[in-house]
């Protein structure tokens, strides 16, 4: 129940805030601004390289012109490139906050990407998920690493994200959960197919809504609108107006 806790944190945290970007996208288009995308569907990536190439555009492309390049990027050896690395890391967490907590996670994507820089081949090739088991595989395991470092984004303090660990990986790991939203199990499967079918397109739902007859296109909108508003929870503010 508790790695289904991570899992379902880690889809909350990313609906969360694309959508947030999308909302602001969006609102910029109507008078006629042009904003950066900010998220390039992360959970399909297959190294963590990629994640941080995908997951939160904005941000991660300000440190690694502001503070990684700067440093010397990964131009003045193996050693200090590791070092500009775990830098530009540890402080994204601290963005996030002053808590140890997210030290922690800034910490393991730091080390994630400085194991994948030491293993990664010369020759990458780039190898759509949807085409290779072994590419699905690479897309699997970065999305449970991802899922793990966020039990320490998500935790109150250190204590709470080692015992939330402790507890995780123990024998009741291997036991079926007592209670599974089936509902919302379904709507995520829904939307991880719309974005696996669109991901070839600048934004999911608009790619394929694109190919489809007007009438199609407009009903499902309005399907989507009607949708929201009675299927909507209690009112609650974006995770990421914390920050």
């Amino acid at each position: 129940m508790l790695l289904c806790g991570a899992v379902y944190f880690a889809i909350q945290i990313y609906c969360d805030f694309s959508g947030y970007s999308d909302i602001a996208i969006g609102t910029a288009k109507l008078f006629g601004f042009d904003l950066m995308m900010n998220f390039s569907f992360p959970y399909f990536s297959q190294n963590i390289s990629e994640f941080w190439q995908r997951w939160h555009i904005s941000l991660s492309s300000w440190f690694r012109d502001y503070v990684y390049i700067p440093l010397g990027g990964s131009r003045k050896g193996l050693l200090l490139r590791f070092r500009n690395i775990f830098i530009v890391f540890v402080l994204s967490g601290l963005w996030h906050g002053a808590n140890w907590t997210f030290v922690v996670w800034g910490t393991l994507h730091a080390i994630y990407l400085i194991i994948y820089t030491i293993f990664q081949r010369e020759k990458q090739i780039d190898i759509d998920a949807g085409e290779s088991v072994k590419g699905l595989l690479n897309m699997i395991v970065t999305f449970v690493f991802v899922v793990l470092a966020l039990i320490f984004f998500r935790a109150k303090d250190l204590y709470h994200a080692f015992y939330y660990f402790h507890q995780m990986f123990s024998p009741s790991l291997f036991e079926i959960p007592n209670y599974l939203p089936k509902r919302l199990f379904v709507l995520i499967s829904i939307f991880f197919a719309i974005e696996w079918f669109g991901r070839n397109q600048t934004y999911a739902l608009a790619g394929i809504a694109r190919n489809y007859p007007r009438v199609i296109r407009w009903s499902l909108y309005y399907a989507m609108l009607i949708s929201m508003l009675m299927l909507s929870g209690i009112e609650q503010p974006f995770i990421y107006f914390q920050f």
